[in-house]
């Protein structure tokens, strides 16, 4: 076999959550779709780039006779304006209580035993103290890098191990004649590099140890690290040490405590059970378990005993990982925190972390949902009851093996599951796999729905005419052959004329409906009443998903992964929001953790040489961490207190040192940025403000006669192209966002202005959409020479054209708000704001009408139409405002 296909599938998805618990009583899990359960009940837990060449396109098709008045554009953009309205505010205050805006109220677990503390060491009992503690430098005591001679020395080591090129790449470097002495190095090529960091460094984390498991007469190495130290490892990390939870707790949006809120695991009902500590996806929050094997067993010729021999297989390897966890789950083991702190902890496996085929494997079943016992040909309903898989029916069919294979391999198939040979969860304790399986993010969701329901060359055409946007990227060949195209899919279908005269709501509609569930799905927080829109989101796509078959685009809908959309709202309730059991984290260790270690070897016993790298590298990080500590003066955090993420687009403006053009005239920013009315807006800009301490504001009349008689003393200005800020996600990253990136030559970005000091973002009456043409910077001596010296002048000032205000409510089938240039006659209504107003970048898409007009292009359709389309679906904080 080759080992870049062995490779690909050398990965453990399994997610082992620790619980601080007294006693946990567990019991299968089973319920009914649509059963009304009382919110604060958790013992019904027992119920378990912008420029192209030109593409081809194909000519425009002559437009048949007007269709019937069900498919006209004007019968779904009227509504009752009033009444989706006040639909609207309801959102938007839902979205403001799962956000967190208006507080919460936490309630802590009743037992004050959870969670608390056995024994009290020291601070000199700490993880790091202790690691301390085995580096002795005995020459001299004041060297923090030890085993390294300098920090220099350090540096080196830890670029070459993390940063670095491969081994014999930096043996070459240090080969060169006197780079070694220069730098001071004590190690002359990697070999010796490797030594020291073998020798002198002490262990980290567990070291793999390599065992054989046969299956189907075939033995087969399979590399594991012990679990349990793993788990203690994690659990006494320094860096984790502040977020650590140790009982559960329930948290409200109200005082009243009946909007209940769910984020991080030990919100959720099941751990009011099973007190977890808390998952925090940060940087080494992950070790690497173990390297399965993988074969295809080619030497079985019956292709279903094949296909069982691997699931076996699977299963034995697991089964040998996981083993620790049969005595430490039921009978408690005593671990200490990096604060000294002992407990008694009891590590369970909590749940199942992998895609569709890999909940398959796991849990045995054939081709149908991993979780329940509906039907195949009824998974494309969202009405059909189902119940939870039977834990004690299927263990009971394992326990068939000791009667013979006949037996076994009929009882399997009466309880849903093909003969698998002791499957690694069987005897774990408290563990149910079917309760375990986690919803993996529908993102394919809408896969092959769309390109064909309006015809591609449509599709395509109005998606090479898009504007473009740093959210955005465009596709000059088009979208009918991709799938990532959640973010813009719904304003492109738009206006389309659907064959046969059929109802386009209906498609509208269940695409939005579809969407609405995805974005929802992401939330970092839910809360009751945000778990009810999402029940509504994908109720509204089945309301109207016949319009696919209509279309002839499907003759039905029973497909697993949209029946698992059913089981989010449990599983949010059980396990918190989808972030806690994401496979993106794991998607992207498998490029750190397997793809970087085999491209490290030399691709002959890889999996010696990949443990090998992989535990070198995580001595540097274990001791970079303390050296960070050492030079930090050893200062232990403050305790980290949960609360509700919001999704608040909180950021810092960033602009950079210089301006991107130092002297650009007045004259080119009209004519080249397109800032037409740049001197009329400036003049008004000024004067405005230097009349700012009048006690009567000067009206519209007034201010433009005050504006006439100014005279700027410059001609030119320095010009700024970019603007940069960073968002502070919801677990406290910093994430870098441009804004304008091209503004150049008639392009430029929408953005979405604060009008207002005391603005929320719920509330759209303080924001308006306008498109920046020009950002500046107003000279020193200037502003002397303008402005009083009270007035504070902003550092940064944007030329901005507007849109039209918001309208009460958006379209009531697409759910987007529709805009148009704001005029003033012929003109543009355009004026200056200072960039700190500019709250962030939005996407406008154009309103295509029937055909797109071919003479648009991506980079002038901001000019050539006049109506867009505002697109909520760019990002999760776009769609939590703009709902």
């Amino acid at each position: 076999m080759s080992p870049s296909l062995t490779l690909v599938t050398l990965k453990l998805k399994v997610l082992t959550a620790l619980i601080l618990r007294e006693r946990a009583e567990g019991s299968e899990s089973s319920y009914s779709q649509g059963e009304d359960n009382d919110a604060d009940s958790d013992s019904e837990l027992d119920i378990d780039d912008s420029f192209f060449e030109p593409e081809w396109e194909p000519p425009m098709p002559l437009l048949s006779d007007t269709p019937d008045e069900t498919n006209d554009t004007k019968a779904y953009e009227t509504n009752d304006t009033e009444a989706h309205h006040d639909i609207h505010n309801t959102r938007q205050d839902i979205e403001a209580h799962a956000q967190g805006q208006r507080g919460f109220v936490a309630v802590p677990y009743p037992d004050p035993r959870a969670g608390q503390r056995i024994s009290q060491h020291s601070p000199d009992h700490s993880a790091n103290v202790m690691y301390g503690a085995q580096l002795v430098d005995d020459k001299n005591d004041e060297n923090l890098y030890y085993p390294f001679a300098s920090k220099i020395e350090w540096e080196v080591a830890r670029w070459a191990k993390l940063r670095g090129s491969s081994s014999t790449a930096f043996s070459d470097l240090l080969s060169i004649d006197g780079v070694s002495e220069r730098l001071g190095l004590s190690f002359k090529n990697a070999n010796e590099l490797n030594k020291l960091i073998d020798h002198k460094l002490p262990t980290g984390r567990p070291k793999f140890k390599r065992e054989q498991v046969i299956v189907a007469g075939e033995a087969f190495d399979v590399y594991y690290r012990n679990i349990i130290k793993c788990v203690k490892l994690l659990y006494g990390d320094p860096d984790f040490a502040r977020y650590l939870t140790f009982a559960p707790e329930r948290h409200y949006a109200d005082d009243d405590q009946t909007v209940r809120l769910f984020h991080d695991m030990h919100t959720g009902k099941w751990w009011w059970e099973t007190q977890e500590i808390r998952r925090k996806p940060s940087s080494g929050s992950h070790i690497l378990l173990a390297y399965l094997p993988t074969t295809r067993l080619e030497h079985i010729t019956n292709k279903a005993s094949r296909h069982r021999a691997i699931a076996n297989l699977y299963h034995a390897c697991l089964r040998r990982v996981l083993a620790p966890l049969k005595s430490a789950g039921s009978e408690g083991i005593f671990m200490c925190s990096s604060d000294g702190a002992h407990r008694r902890c009891h590590p369970l496996f909590a749940s199942f972390v992998g895609d569709y085929p890999e909940q398959l494997l796991a849990t045995g079943v054939k081709f149908e949902c991993p979780k329940c016992d509906v039907e195949a040909k009824d998974t494309g309903s969202n009405m059909t009851p189902f119940h939870m898989r039977k834990l004690s029916e299927v263990l009971d069919a394992l326990a068939a093996f000791d009667h013979g294979n006949l037996a076994f391999v009929h009882a399997c198939a009466t309880a849903g599951i093909k003969p698998i040979i002791h499957p690694f969860w069987e005897d774990l304790p408290f563990a149910n796999i079917f309760r375990a399986i986690t919803p993996d993010v529908l993102h394919q969701l809408y896969q092959g729905l769309l390109s064909e329901a309006c015809g591609a060359a449509e599709i395509d055409a109005h998606c090479r005419r898009l504007p473009p946007n740093h959210h955005i990227r465009l596709f000059t060949k088009g979208i009918t052959c991709l799938s990532h195209i959640c973010r813009f899919i719904l304003g492109i279908i738009i206006d389309i004329r659907l064959p046969n005269n059929l109802n386009a709501s209906h498609l509208l509609r269940a695409v939005r409906g579809l969407l609405d569930f995805l974005y929802l799905a992401q939330y970092p927080c839910h809360s009751s009443e945000t778990l009810h829109s999402l029940d509504e989101a994908l109720d509204l796509f089945h309301e109207n998903k016949d319009i696919f078959i209509q279309l002839g685009i499907r003759n039905n809908f029973n497909l697993p992964k949209l029946h698992a959309a059913c089981h989010y709202h449990l599983m949010i309730m059980l396990f918190g929001t989808t972030n806690n059991y994401n496979t993106e984290y794991t998607e992207r260790l498998h490029i750190d953790l397997v793809k970087d270690a085999y491209h490290a070897t030399n691709h002959k016993d890889e999996f010696i040489q990949m443990t090998r790298w992989l535990e070198r590298k995580e001595k540097i990080l274990w001791h970079q961490k303390y050296v960070s500590w050492c030079l930090a003066g050893g200062h232990q955090f403050k305790p980290y207190h949960s609360h509700p993420p919001d999704m608040i687009f909180s950021h810092e403006l960033v602009m950079t040192k210089h301006p991107s053009a130092k002297a650009v005239s007045i004259q080119k920013l009209v004519e080249d940025y397109g800032a037409t009315h740049f001197r009329e807006a400036l003049a008004r800009y000024v004067a405005r403000h230097g009349q700012s301490n009048h006690p009567a504001p000067l009206r519209n009349r007034a201010l433009d006669h005050l504006a006439g008689d100014i005279r700027f003393p410059f001609h030119s200005l320095p010009v700024f192209h970019k603007i940069k800020w960073y968002s502070i996600d919801t677990g406290g990253h910093a994430k870098g966002h441009k804004l304008g990136s091209h503004l150049i030559d008639r392009q430029s970005d929408t953005v979405l202005v604060s009008l207002c000091k005391d603005s929320v973002t719920n509330d759209l009456e303080g924001f308006c959409v306008g498109q920046v043409r020009a950002i500046f910077s107003l000279p020193p001596k200037s502003i002397q020479l303008l402005f009083p010296p009270t007035v504070n002048v902003p550092p940064h000032l944007a030329y901005i054209e507007w849109f039209t205000p918001f309208p009460s409510a958006p379209d009531q089938n697409n759910g987007l708000y529709k805009l148009s240039r704001s005029m003033h006659g012929s003109d543009r209504v355009a004026s200056i704001m200072p960039v700190g107003d500019i709250v962030r970048s939005v996407h406008l898409i154009p309103k295509f009408g029937d055909m797109a007009p071919r003479e648009w292009k991506s980079e002038t359709v901001l000019e050539d139409c006049n109506t867009f389309w505002l697109n909520s679906y760019i990002d999760r904080h776009t769609f939590s405002i703009f709902r």
